[in-house]
């Protein structure tokens, strides 16, 4: 994992105001120009943010009182007095990630680089509500004892999980449907919220995934792809010219519910979270008389399972090519990053498919994107939570969850 670097390429977002009352964005301002360029000397900072020295000097003096930036050796050398870069103390400050999956919940603290320091998971066969909160509860207390001092420096807890559960208790049936349908009654925010002194926000799980990737992992390399998710179900995010976009009712990216053919037929054409889900594989393995959970596993690529996974992988990576051809004629895409939750091996041989069925459509007049892994891997969901109250505090674009410019 590599240190967060700038999600938006605008210089402007690195650019002060000497005005008096714009002490908090300036502090961010400088925060964020050192976090994409890394450590530099306050003269440096005073050129690229166009603040005035003076002002840089107090601004870095008072970030580093508080612990938020720290002295790196002089620099000798060079033409006049030797320099002291500052950078980003790792130990500033730090973040909780909450996961709800429908199959486990993931808790992650990640440090003020953005880096991964500890990591919880609790397991389910499905998301009943009490036992998720009842975990949650039972995560943060054992977050809090494992950070010991450094708990006080945490600054919020970023929730994520899928927007209403409730809808998909059909799909799974049984008593993970009935669990689900539970959801309808719970506001997941408030409950959690009850449980801490912390800030807590929440953004989509999907969404929050594609800004790990975003920060951590292709965003740095990709102006505008549509991000996949392959979970339990499957998801999406989509990000142009370096801003993810939610949509007004936060759909934008929602692929999973891309229908995956015509309609007016006899019966309505299936949606792609019914196509190229894990669910779908879990509920072959365990008609098989195998554990559904394998499908996580590195090994689930073993010979001994190849009659149900490569069936599911035709039908999956049909589907998810459909998805990238349709995608990049709507809004012309440089790439299409797959990522997951399930077995690497899986996932792997999921985007070579793709890569083959994508190759089977006409894109005359089209850009064709590049089909590649994503760099986060599967824990992508609960990092994307850990930054979010990270960059709410400290990042110039206070909504960075949203397509939002600031200048």
């Amino acid at each position: 994992m590599t240190d967060t670097t700038a999600f938006v390429r605008d210089p402007r977002m690195m650019r002060g105001s000497n005005h008096t009352g714009m002490r908090q964005f300036n502090e961010r301002v400088v925060l964020q120009a050192i976090r994409h360029h890394g450590p530099m000397p306050k003269a440096d900072l005073a050129r690229l943010t166009q603040l005035s020295t003076q002002t840089v000097s107090i601004i870095v003096n008072r970030l580093e009182g508080d612990g938020l930036l720290t002295r790196q050796a002089r620099v000798r050398g060079k033409i006049g007095q030797p320099s002291v870069p500052m950078a980003l103390n790792p130990d500033g400050a730090f973040s909780v990630g909450l996961q709800v999956g429908r199959r486990s919940l993931e808790v992650l603290v990640s440090d003020f680089l953005g880096q991964p320091r500890h990591r919880l998971q609790f397991s389910y066969r499905y998301p009943d509500p009490d036992a998720v909160l009842r975990n949650i509860t039972q995560g943060l207390a054992q977050m809090q004892s494992m950070m010991g001092e450094h708990w006080t420096r945490t600054v919020g807890i970023g929730l994520t999980a899928p927007l209403s559960l409730h809808k998909w208790s059909d799909l799974l049936g049984g008593e993970a449907g009935l669990a689900l349908q539970s959801w309808e009654r719970v506001d997941l925010l408030t409950a959690v919220q009850a449980l801490t002194d912390l800030p807590v926000e929440f953004a989509k799980d999907t969404t929050a995934a594609c800004m790990a990737e975003m920060l951590q992992g292709h965003g740095r390399s990709f102006d505008s792809y549509l991000y996949v998710f392959v979970g339990t179900f499957v998801g999406g995010g989509l990000v142009l010219a370096g801003h993810i976009v939610a949509g007004a009712r936060g759909n934008a990216g929602a692929i999973g519910s891309m229908p995956m053919g015509l309609g007016g037929q006899a019966s309505q054409p299936p949606q792609l979270l019914q196509l190229a889900s894990g669910w779908q594989l879990e509920q072959a393995l365990e008609n098989a008389g195998f554990e559904p959970q394998l499908v996580h596993q590195a090994h689930i690529m073993d010979p001994d399972y190849t009659a149900l996974t490569a069936p599911w992988l035709a039908q999956a990576s049909r589907a998810l090519a459909m998805t990238a051809a349709s995608a990049s004629a709507l809004v012309d895409l440089d790439a299409v990053v797959i990522d997951g939750s399930l077995g690497r091996p899986l996932i792997e041989a999921l985007i070579g498919a793709t890569r083959e069925q994508l190759q089977s459509y006409n894109l005359d007049g089209l850009h064709p994107p590049a089909v590649v892994a994503g760099q986060v891997g599967s824990h992508a969901r609960a990092l994307g939570g850990s930054l979010l109250p990270l960059h709410t505090q400290f990042f110039p674009i206070k909504d960075i969850f949203l397509k939002q410019d600031l200048i």
